[in-house]
């Protein structure tokens, strides 16, 4: 069965901010470098929405996308995100991403970094902010790396090797991690006029589909903005969704957290028969007691951050 669950019923709905998590959001927002306004479409409005909106399928562009982890997801549990991607052109990119995350706790040195950002992602009943250190790389590289021709740290910069050495759990090298991947994705962009008035500057708005190996989808649209234009940009682009019959309230379901769910489950169900040597023949007089020593794997709780999140790991 997949892990993988989009919801369908028009009854699932994201719960509404309380007041004391709209509260916690503008704290989070004023600390941010920029803010991320995100919903997921459900499955039944996938063909009226790509119809109701001026996106051009043919010119999406064509992406994959790796996640890097342990089987049993000891990163993501800890808050630590890694993660490559090949782009269309030959082009491709890495981060190394921490959520959630206080804003005021990442060092003033790396905040000047052009590389990084602080980013409050919002979705419909929920938040998280995240901090994260980008890279750039060749597709090429991305693709080496992931067919096990390249070690894991070859494609990632050595900001971001000890961004992650400072954050991941102890005993967890980077070029020890398992391949959670690849995720076809197809991204879209077009602009739409979601101000109050005609002569207003157009919005950029993202679609992407995410196509998992199991036949599911998820399709996504997104907009970013400066965190002083949070709340009237939050209004605009969903009062736009809504008058084009797009539903913006539906049950969330994010990307990322899919992907890792998708892939451990699969690492996990081939790791016994990947385990599992062939066995020998041994002589009478030669065969002694099975012995009990196994590995074990020192790890050590890493560092909490206090940041807290009302949403789903996107």
């Amino acid at each position: 069965m997949s892990p993988i669950k989009v919801t369908d019923d028009p009854a699932e709905v994201a719960p509404r901010l309380t007041n004391e998590q709209i509260v916690e959001l503008m704290r989070l927002v004023k600390g941010s470098t920029s803010v991320e306004l995100k919903v997921t479409v459900p499955a039944s409005a996938h063909r009226a929405t790509i119809r109701g909106l001026p996106i051009d399928p043919v010119e999406a562009q064509p992406r994959q996308v790796f996640f890097f982890d342990t089987p049993d997801l000891a990163l993501n549990r800890a808050g630590v995100v890694v993660r490559a991607r090949r782009i269309q052109g030959g082009r491709g990119d890495t981060v190394v991403k921490l959520r959630p995350v206080e804003p005021d706790s990442m060092p003033l040195e790396l905040r000047k970094d052009p590389a990084f950002k602080i980013e409050v992602d919002v979705i419909p009943g929920g938040f998280v902010c995240s901090a994260s250190l980008r890279g750039r790389s060749t597709g090429r590289e991305v693709r080496d790396v992931t067919a096990g021709k390249l070690a894991f740290s070859k494609v990632f910069t050595k900001d971001q090797r000890a961004f992650y050495s400072r954050h991941a759990p102890a005993g967890i090298d980077l070029d020890s991690l398992s391949v959670l991947g690849p995720i076809f994705v197809l991204k879209g962009r077009f602009e739409a006029n979601t101000g109050l008035h005609e002569d207003a500057a157009p919005r950029l708005i993202v679609a992407e589909m995410w196509l998992y190996p199991d036949g599911e989808r998820i399709f996504e649209l997104s907009t970013k903005c400066p965190p002083a234009e949070t709340i009237g940009a939050a209004a605009e682009t969903r009062a736009y969704l809504e008058n084009r019959g797009i539903p913006v309230v539906g049950a969330q379901q994010t990307k990322t957290s899919a992907a890792l769910a998708f892939f451990s489950a699969e690492l996990t169900a081939a790791a016994p028969a990947k385990a599992a040597p062939a066995k020998r023949s041994v002589p009478a007089a030669k065969r002694t007691p099975a012995s009990n020593s196994r590995r074990s794997t020192a790890t050590r709780k890493p560092a909490t951050r206090s940041a807290r999140s009302t949403a789903p790991k996107s």
